[in-house]
């Protein structure tokens, strides 16, 4: 196969972040013909249809295949602007897409990131539930994530981040008015709990552990952010199941009890990262972003998860 064209792999990565040809033709400032042009061009190199042009626009398996070069190309790029003092900010169109979950995010990530993001880098959150992530990944759509997942990718890495504990907790008010003898066996299926979307399946996993029933049917109130299901807990809205990272203090002044304290749900953690380099291959001079990155998480998980190490495997 010929070298394939940088500017067409560009347009295809355009066309999976916004799903049309217009929103990818300002995205990358040439005309909605330019990139009509380069993705046909690109897909007669390859001789394969790389996009479905529906509504919205989805990539076939062989786009998919082809989005993850383009991301791990986009990578190289931003990493060689660092290096050359150039940049990779805003103004750069280099942007770097990493999927994390929201608990995450509402948490540790930021400021772990913080470093890497204030010498320039650029960077595109994409948040989903700690399950899902690793989709995105798989499908070429950002070039790290952090994931549940234990197994690496072909053509990936994976570091170990640590444990984020989760608890039961509510508002006194709520405790009071709800659940004067506490929650137990007999009482959890009549009051509310708190559920961050249809993908959370943290509150049946705790309700599971703490009564040993199996498939648990509860009252769910549906809040989707992190720091707004905290909030619907301080407001007496139900019962949450929390990471103790983000709700310690909040514990410790008296806002929010843990119910049953003795429970609590460990999900380990990951960070995934394409391999942008040859294996075997010695180090650059320089360290490429997305490794600045994922050091970047690692540090930022063992000071807030309290991991007592972190080795890059896979």
């Amino acid at each position: 196969m010929k070298d394939l064209d940088p500017a067409g792999l560009d347009c295809l990565a355009a066309l999976a972040d916004d799903g049309h040809f217009e929103r990818a033709a300002r995205r990358l400032s040439i005309t909605q013909s330019a990139v009509s042009q380069r993705l046909r061009t690109l897909e007669a190199q390859v001789g394969q249809l790389l996009v479905v042009r529906s509504r919205p626009l989805r990539l076939t398996d062989a786009g998919k295949v082809l989005l993850r070069f383009a991301r791990q190309l986009q990578a190289m790029r931003a990493d060689v602007a660092l290096e050359l003092g150039t940049g990779s900010g805003p103004d750069s169109g280099q942007r770097l897409p990493i999927a994390v979950n929201a608990d995450s995010l509402a948490t540790w990530v930021l400021p772990a990131l913080d470093p890497v993001v204030q010498a320039g880098a650029s960077l595109e959150l994409v948040v989903d539930d700690q399950n899902f992530t690793h989709d995105w990944l798989r499908q070429g759509a950002v070039l790290g994530c952090v994931s549940t997942v234990s197994e690496a990718l072909r053509g990936c890495r994976v570091v170990p981040l640590g444990s984020m504990r989760y608890t039961a907790v509510a508002s006194p008010a709520f405790i009071a008015q709800r659940l004067p003898k506490g929650l137990d066996r007999g009482n959890f299926s009549q009051v509310p709990f708190l559920v961050f979307n249809r993908k959370d399946d943290m509150q049946t996993q705790w309700v599971s552990r703490a009564f040993g029933v199996r498939s648990p049917r509860l009252q769910e109130s549906f809040v989707p952010s992190s720091e707004a299901y905290v909030r619907a807990a301080l407001m007496g809205w139900g019962v949450g199941v929390v990471p103790l990272v983000q709700v310690s203090g909040l514990m410790a002044r008296g806002d929010l009890v843990a119910l049953r304290p003795e429970v609590e749900l460990n999900v380990k953690l990951y960070w995934h990262q394409w391999r942008l380099g040859p294996d075997g291959a010695p180090p650059s001079e320089g360290v490429a972003l997305l490794d600045r990155i994922g050091d970047a998480l690692a540090a930022g998980a063992r000071v807030a998860l309290g991991t007592a190490r972190a080795q890059r495997a896979g």
